[in-house]
C-alpha cells in the first residue's frame, strides 16, 4: 500500500465514544433497544442523520418518524448502528469527493442507496446475513475518502476525475493512480479501528470475491454485485444493472429477488 495512504490511515482519530458505545450495545446479546435509544439520543448529529434516513423514501415507512425510539424500533439495532456509524465515519474523515466528480452529500446518498438495495435484496435470502451485509455495504466505499484526499495532495484530481467519469471499472482507475483500490483501503481503515476479521475481509475481497476465504466469499460476492449496480459514476445505470444481474446469476443467485429489490429502489426515484 502507498506510504502516504498508510500514514493517513495511521493518523486517523479514534471513533467517537457514542459510536463505540453503539457497537458495544449491538454486540451484547443481553442489551436492549432502550439502551441503544438512550445512547443515540446523546449525539445530536447521529439523531439528525437517523431521522433523515428514517424519513427517506428508500425505506418506505409510510409515516413521518419524529423521534429516535420510533426510528430504532423500525430499523432495528443493527441497521441503526450502521447508519450512525456510517455518518460518523464520513464526518470524522472530512469528506472531499471532488476527484470522484460528486459532492460529499451525493457520496453519502449513494452509500445509502447501496445499503438499501442490499437490505431489500438480502432480507429475501437470509435476515442475519442481511444485517451483516447492510453494515458492510453502508461502509464499503469509505476508502474513497482517503484515496480522494491522496489524489488531491498529489495534484492529480483533474485527470483522476476525468478517468473515473469514463470508467467501467473505478477500482482499476484507483489502482493506476494510488496503487490500491477502495476495497483494500477501506479494509485497512477498519482494521485500524479494530473491527472484526469477518467484516474487514468481506470488504477487502469485494473486488475479487473468487479469491476470498470460503467463510466470507458469499458476503464479498454480494458486496461486489451491489457496487457493480450502483457505482459512483453511474448509479443504477441500465448497463450496470444488467452487468450486476449477470454477475448474480453466475454466482447462483435467484435473480428475480435481486431484480425485485432493484425495481423497488428505482421506484423511489421516479
Amino acid at each position: 500500500m502507498k506510504s502516504s495512504i498508510i500514514n493517513s490511515i495511521k493518523s486517523l482519530p479514534p471513533l467517537p465514544k457514542t459510536v463505540l458505545e453503539m457497537q458495544r450495545i449491538c454486540n451484547d446479546p443481553d442489551s436492549s433497544i432502550q439502551q441503544l435509544v438512550k445512547t443515540v439520543e446523546t449525539d445530536p448529529m447521529i439523531v439528525a442523520n437517523l431521522l433523515k434516513a428514517a424519513n427517506s423514501p428508500l425505506y418506505s415507512f409510510n409515516r413521518t418518524i419524529i423521534n429516535v425510539a420510533q426510528a430504532v424500533s423500525l430499523f432495528g439495532m443493527s441497521m441503526t448502528r450502521s447508519i450512525g456509524l456510517g455518518n460518523s465515519v464520513r464526518k470524522l474523515l472530512n469528506v472531499d469527493m471532488e476527484p470522484y466528480g460528486i459532492s460529499s452529500e451525493r457520496f453519502a446518498e449513494i452509500s445509502s442507496i447501496q445499503a438499501a438495495l442490499m437490505q431489500k435484496w438480502y432480507t429475501q435470502i437470509d435476515r442475519v446475513k442481511a444485517d451483516k451485509l447492510f453494515l458492510a455495504c453502508f461502509l464499503q466505499e469509505t476508502g474513497k475518502i482517503i484515496i480522494a484526499s491522496d489524489v488531491i495532495q498529489e495534484d492529480m484530481a483533474t485527470n483522476f476525475r476525468s478517468d473515473v467519469e469514463r470508467a467501467v471499472n473505478i477500482a482499476a482507475v484507483e489502482k493506476s493512480y494510488v496503487e490500491d483500490t477502495t476495497a483494500t483501503v477501506t479494509a485497512a481503515i477498519f482494521t485500524h479501528w479494530n473491527f472484526d476479521k469477518e467484516f474487514v475481509e468481506m470488504i477487502e475481497y469485494s473486488d475479487s470475491p473468487e479469491k476470498a476465504p470460503e467463510e466470507v466469499k458469499e458476503f464479498a460476492t454480494a458486496l461486489n454485485i451491489v457496487k457493480t449496480i450502483i457505482p459512483l459514476n453511474d448509479p443504477l445505470g441500465e448497463h450496470n444493472i444488467a452487468f450486476g444481474l449477470k454477475k448474480a446469476e453466475a454466482a447462483g443467485y435467484d435473480i428475480d429477488k435481486l431484480q425485485s429489490a432493484i425495481d423497488t429502489i428505482l421506484a423511489t426515484f421516479h
